[in-house]
């Protein structure tokens, strides 16, 4: 059994590689004619514009890791098929639930690898690749982060206008609250210094804000070279701003959720990113063992290829029914986690079921 497992990955390695060469090729090619009208501005040649294509490929096979996993496992079983390996391996007496056990063992550790991929090489080679090509083209490095956000910070509401390279901000208004409908000073700063623990306002236009035995409102005003107030996010959280939930590493969707959470602010986008990671794995096997029914139903049958084809797209589909179950999570407020894991698991049982009746025929 051990020969025959290793076959079987074996084959199923050397189809995912194939698969994972051609996904990136047609990226690559179709990026770079992206990049084209920027080369010759500045610095930046055919050659940096290679490297930077280069340097995104990580990202790419992470965020397509299932489908390409899934394409390489279908045509590798559907070449086992199509040659009549299968019905030999069956007829050694080898049930078609333990030659599923070794595609999905098989999956899960190809899944595993490029997790590690996209969570640890993928975000350095894009930011490497980012940065490489704003200084070829002369830009600022951080020049894409200009936009200003909100953030609350426990009693204090912080309002930047420019994040120029996630410590310089300006325009900078800092409004702490004694309670949640109760305001104490509004603090207004032309420039802010970020140092990870720490906002420096410089030259700040201070309004204290007090309330009077009669229930009037006094504002007085004060100027002061330098306000400093201590925050609890860091550096990580500000960079995280300025990106999409799908570009940010696992561990960093969870601070920013926890951070969020602790805050009072929605987090609803990044938790369900979170949640779909958690459950790809299992999206992966599910659509894996869905698509074996096809072949192991056609062992016998001409139109084999059309029947893998057929597998295939039934799988995709569940995959896009998946992620337009998180869009609608959004919309409609579901539970997150449950309309993430409910369909896989669904699909897994259904087509585990299947695949039993069939190994007892």
């Amino acid at each position: 059994m051990k020969i025959l497992d290793r076959y079987i990955v074996k084959t199923m390695a050397f189809y995912t590689l194939g698969v994972m060469l051609m996904w990136l090729g047609v990226y690559a090619f179709f990026n770079f004619l992206n990049e084209v009208s920027s080369i010759g501005q500045a610095n930046y040649t055919a050659i940096e514009a290679m490297k930077y294509v280069a340097m995104d490929l990580p990202s790419v096979v992470y965020a397509h890791s299932s489908v390409i996993i899934l394409l390489g496992s279908l045509l590798a079983l559907g070449h086992l098929a199509s040659t009549s390996q299968i019905i030999v391996v069956r007829g050694s007496g080898i049930s078609i639930m333990q030659i599923t056990g070794v595609v999905v063992k098989a999956a899960v550790a190809f899944i595993a690898v490029l997790i590690l991929v996209g969570e640890l090489v993928a975000p350095l080679a894009t930011q490497y690749a980012d940065n490489s090509k704003a200084k070829a083209l002369g830009h600022n490095i951080q020049a894409k982060s200009q936009q200003g956000f909100w953030i609350k910070d426990n009693n204090a509401i912080i309002r930047v206008n420019k994040n120029f390279d996630g410590q310089l901000f300006g325009g900078v208004t800092l409004i702490k609250l004694k309670n949640s409908n109760t305001l104490e000073s509004v603090t207004y700063a032309d420039k802010a210094v970020f140092d990870g623990e720490s906002l420096k306002l410089e030259k700040t236009n201070d309004y204290q804000i007090s309330r009077n035995q009669e229930k009037f409102y006094n504002i007085d005003r004060d100027q002061f070279e330098q306000y400093q107030t201590q925050v609890s996010f860091d550096e990580e959280f500000i960079a995280s701003l300025r990106k999409e939930p799908y570009e940010l590493s696992t561990w960093y969707l969870f601070k920013q959720i926890r951070f969020l959470s602790e805050n009072s602010l929605a987090s609803d986008a990044f938790e369900v990113e979170l949640y779909k990671r958690i459950v790809k794995p299992f999206t992966l096997v599910a659509m894996i063992v869905f698509s074996m029914l096809f072949i192991f139903g056609s062992l016998r049958d001409a139109s084999l290829g059309k029947k893998v084809f057929l597998g295939l797209m039934l799988s995709l589909f569940f995959e896009l029914f998946s992620r337009i179950g998180g869009v609608l999570s959004l919309r409609l407020d579901y539970n997150h986690f449950l309309i993430a894991s409910i369909p896989t698991l669904v699909v897994l049982v259904f087509a585990l079921i299947l695949l039993k009746r069939k190994s007892v025929q």
